[in-house]
């Protein structure tokens, strides 16, 4: 086993990012959706002043295309067909019930983040499918927390893939965090309790937990999950405070059938949808929500630690839209 700690830091924590910067990097990480939703949405309304019944047709397509999800599109068609959305022309219609999605989720959130009690650390948990960015976002946190001058820990949880040990070091590495790691193929509940063992002994404030995303079967994986659940409550009551399922924006619908496997076994609070800029189905992003009641916490733009966006459901939807963050439109919706 190996671990350690990086000073915590004497200084004030970092200012976060200027927000005009931040949601340029939102902007700039939508632009592949945004150039395939709004050219579709410009084609099907055209200069058309009211949404009949052939244009709402042609919506659904375009809301099909950008993944938003079956439940989420029939909501907001039905909607439109009611004259809900305004009085405004209608991508402005559109616009204001795809807010009202994230807004007034299909059902109430399944689980609620917790806090943890006085000299507890706050325990995370990293759930999702490989290849979806459960390290690298593990990783961007830790960096992210340390940045704020807490004292935090990672926990190589992942023991089953290959080269996973080696990439959260590396991560653990930059951040200047803690790790512990135990061998390939370790029982996972083991590096979960080594951990929160090392955390309460040196005080950590923020354990992260990287964890599988593949074993022989789902079942398997959720049901080591849940042992990796039990294991952490055990050891400080009410952990994981958080569980946040990584979803790859790539994937489009197949996001979604994550979402209801995940959340329903493991209690999730948030979700994290990651490669936004490299997908053109971020609508993705509004159904997963939408559908789940479970709240989207952060969306992942890039490689670097600052782009990792806090979500703001307004700013996305403006971005999405091509406006600037007030409103006010920034590009043509060709």
């Amino acid at each position: 086993m190996a671990f350690g700690f990086g000073r915590k830091k004497d200084e004030a924590p970092a200012d976060a990012p200027a927000r005009e910067g931040w949601f340029g990097r939102l902007r700039a990480g939508l632009a592949k959706t945004r150039e395939g939703f709004m050219g579709r949405l410009g084609a099907a309304l055209g200069r058309r002043p009211r949404l009949d019944a052939e244009t709402i047709e042609e919506l659904e397509e375009v809301l099909y295309a950008a993944d938003l999800g079956p439940l989420t599109v029939e909501k907001v068609l039905g909607k439109l067909r009611q004259g809900e959305g305004g009085k405004g022309e209608p991508a402005g219609r559109l616009r204001s019930l795809l807010r009202e999605m994230l807004d007034r989720p299909a059902v109430p959130p399944p689980a609620m983040p917790s806090v943890p009690s006085p000299g507890e650390p706050l325990v995370i948990l990293m759930v999702g499918v490989n290849g979806a960015g459960k390290t690298t976002t593990a990783g961007k946190l830790a960096a992210r927390y340390a940045a704020q001058g807490r004292q935090v820990m990672l926990a190589a949880a992942d023991t089953f893939r290959a080269g996973a040990g080696e990439q959260i070091a590396v991560w653990a590495e930059r951040a200047g965090c803690g790790l512990v790691r135990l061998q390939e193929g370790a029982d996972p509940s083991a590096v979960v309790f080594d951990a929160l063992q090392a955390a309460k002994a040196r005080g950590a404030e923020v354990l992260l937990a990287d964890t599988a995303g593949r074993l022989h079967t789902k079942k398997n994986l959720m049901e080591e999950l849940k042992k990796v659940r039990r294991v952490a409550d055990r050891l400080v009551p009410g952990a994981p405070h958080e569980v946040l399922l990584v979803l790859d924006a790539t994937t489009g619908q197949n996001a979604l059938a994550q979402v209801r496997e995940f959340g329903a076994a493991l209690g999730v609070t948030g979700l994290v949808l990651t490669k936004l800029d490299g997908s053109a189905k971020g609508g993705v992003v509004v159904g997963a929500a939408h559908e789940s009641g479970i709240p989207v916490r952060y969306v992942g733009v890039g490689e670097g630690v600052e782009d990792l966006l806090d979500f703001d459901p307004d700013a996305f939807i403006a971005a999405l839209f091509g406006e600037g963050e007030s409103g006010a439109e920034s590009e043509p919706a060709s």
